[in-house]
């Protein structure tokens, strides 16, 4: 892999780490829980985290198709893992949250991303982590 990266650029090189990062975040959740929960239903897990949005507002956020966002809540539910509930002042929307079991899971896996974490950070040095997380994290200004 190390020979494959070399080659690329910076936008291909970003694209190729998530992946990589994301694949083991999965790994390391599957190994510790009997809940799969696809990269997509972590991404809306965490708009919702703590909070009780709308699920027009989760779609809006979250760069999935409308379809695919409903479907994915679904599941979500059917696992036990969001409530949907009427929204009081609009009869057409719903809002939705973490059950308990939705936010154990969620603060579980939290957890397990800090391991991860640690496991980059002690593989390329803990300033050079630093450095990252901070270039990361700056304005880039596009």
């Amino acid at each position: 892999m190390e020979f494959e990266l070399k080659n690329l650029n910076l936008i291909d090189l970003l694209s190729e780490r998530h992946l990589e990062v994301q694949k083991k975040a999965e790994q390391l959740w599957n190994e510790n829980s009997d809940i799969y929960l696809s990269n997509s239903e972590w991404f809306i897990m965490a708009r919702i985290y703590k909070k009780q949005p709308t699920i027009a507002y989760v779609t809006k956020h979250v760069g999935i198709s409308r379809q695919a966002t409903h479907k994915f809540i679904k599941n979500l539910s059917e696992k036990g893992l969001v409530d949907i509930q009427d929204v009081t002042y609009n009869k057409r929307d719903k809002c939705i949250r973490l059950t308990d079991l939705g936010e154990e899971c969620y603060e579980k896996n939290k957890l397990l991303k800090v391991e991860l974490e640690e496991e980059i950070a002690s593989q390329i040095g803990a300033d050079q982590f630093q450095l990252l997380k901070d270039i990361l994290k700056s304005d880039w200004g596009i």
